[in-house]
């Protein structure tokens, strides 16, 4: 499919690619099934040159981007003192900071866990995450009680295969809402020479932090190009393990009349599949390009905060 989908074909695709059940009635991880032993150790095999690459987004702590819920704040609290500036003193001088951190939005890099999102696809049925999940299970006291971030404390480790959409067009960059089809998705990796198998990490370049930091971060505030609702029965196809996209892994905004971050809406509650949101692939493309080589050692380790919905993280991949 190579167009948008109507919201009633969303929701029925909402069962039909359940992965609900897959690998147990009691099962939270979902897609991360797809990544065992063997697939970790075709992964390390990639590793030709040892170069390894950042794929996150700078943390900084200024209102420079286009999120309306600022990434992070910094608070020192301790700088070093006038000792340090002092040529007779002898002996150490510190400085200590914290750092309060979102763990969503456009300007920070994150993983998303299988709690971030439910959905209900039609009237009368429940509210439901994946396999099942009560939106019950998250709490303000508490945070998630089930399916929070935790579940991927060991890191997530695969194959990374790099589509990279608008290299494949001529292009430098997609424009601000521009659709990523399925066709988008297949021509990439002719053109590339690759193609994504079960258990990888489909990483999706459109080019949107280069675009970014070419154009200033006000310009198209909020508007972001990404894969459209249709690339969702290609994904479940593919077994792709975890979506990680260089916007938020859904197109914004959408068409008038259309749902709203569909690959969130039915991705996470229904197939259980992890996003990775906001991560940067310039430096990353340019490598592979020269290469040229799209396969990789992707690499995702969240912090292991216990009971919440997300995680900053700094996506390695080593090539």
């Amino acid at each position: 499919m190579n167009e948008t989908p109507s919201d009633a074909e969303l929701c029925g695709w909402f069962d039909s690619l359940s992965n609900w059940g897959r690998w147990g009635d009691d099962d939270e991880c979902g897609t991360l099934n797809l990544i065992d032993e063997d697939k970790r150790t075709q992964a390390a095999g990639l590793v030709r040159r040892g170069v390894a690459i950042s794929c996150a987004q700078a943390i900084t702590f200024s209102a420079d981007s286009d999120d309306p819920w600022p990434a992070s704040r910094r608070f020192m609290n301790k700088v070093p003192q006038a000792e340090a500036f002092s040529p007779d003193f002898v002996g150490r001088s510190s400085a200590n900071d914290a750092v309060l951190l979102n763990c969503h939005g456009s300007s920070i890099t994150h993983l998303d866990s299988p709690v971030h999102s439910f959905f209900r696809p039609a009237p009368g049925r429940p509210m439901a995450g994946y396999n099942g999940l009560a939106p019950t299970v998250v709490t303000g006291r508490e945070g998630a009680r089930a399916g929070s971030i935790a579940l991927a404390a060991s890191g997530v480790v695969s194959r990374g295969v790099l589509l990279d959409i608008p290299r494949a067009r001529g292009l430098d960059w997609l424009a601000p809402s521009e659709k990523v089809f399925p066709a988008d998705l297949e021509a990439a990796e002719a053109a590339q020479g690759v193609r994504v198998e079960a258990g990888d990490i489909l990483c999706i370049r459109t080019g949107h932090p280069g675009r970014r930091r070419a154009e200033g971060w006000q310009s198209t505030a909020g508007q972001q190009a990404g894969p459209d609702g249709a690339c969702l029965p290609w994904l479940r196809e593919r077994d792709v393990a975890l979506l990680a996209c260089d916007t938020a892994c859904d197109v914004f905004p959408p068409d008038k009349g259309h749902m709203a971050r569909p690959i969130h809406c039915i991705g996470i509650p229904a197939m259980g599949l992890w996003l990775l949101d906001g991560a940067d692939y310039e430096e990353l493309a340019a490598a592979c390009a020269a290469e040229p080589r799209w396969e990789f050692q992707f690499t995702v380790a969240p912090l292991r905060l216990e009971g919440c919905t997300a995680s900053p993280v700094n996506p390695i991949a080593v090539l």
